[in-house]
């Protein structure tokens, strides 16, 4: 399973257009928003970004931004992956609506709403080629939130 397909490259294309899209910052849009807020936004920011670091040190060798599984992986259950099955869209979600409310970009959260979408689907073909590489993955499944506890 370790050749990259169509629909990985079409799901990591997408991907990258949004997050070069997340970038550019139109004044429409853009709302007033409380200190307290903008606040709440930063933290939430900074800790995605730290949890997502962390789950990297995880899959430090075996990470690719494809979802087709790579050869020399493994199934990892521990760490943030006990709370998510795949912690680094969450990580990423959650950075891009937190920056957003910082920022007060109502584009921003548009666009971090597109990338849940995106992250979706992507999880749901990926979880199809996880199923078939590692029969221990509908049990994890099935214990573990897609992107939260109980989501």
């Amino acid at each position: 399973m370790a050749r990259e397909t169509t629909k990985d490259y079409i799901f990591v294309g997408i991907q990258l257009l949004l997050f070069v899209a997340y970038a550019w910052e139109p004044a429409w849009l853009a709302f007033n928003r409380s200190k307290a807020l903008g606040n709440l936004g930063l933290v939430l920011a900074v800790v995605s970004v730290i949890a997502g670091c962390l789950v990297l040190t995880q899959l430090w060798k075996t990470f690719s931004p494809f979802p087709t599984p790579v050869v020399a992986g493994e199934l990892i259950t521990t760490g943030l992956f006990s709370v998510a099955r795949h912690p680094i869209y969450t990580s990423l979600v959650l950075a891009a609506f937190g920056y957003g409310l910082y920022t007060g970009s109502g584009y921003r959260l548009l666009v971090g709403l597109t990338l849940l979408v995106l992250f979706y689907f992507k999880s749901s073909y990926e979880e199809q080629l996880l199923s078939t590489k590692y029969p221990e993955y509908t049990a994890y499944r099935d214990k573990v939130g897609r992107f939260m506890p109980w989501v």
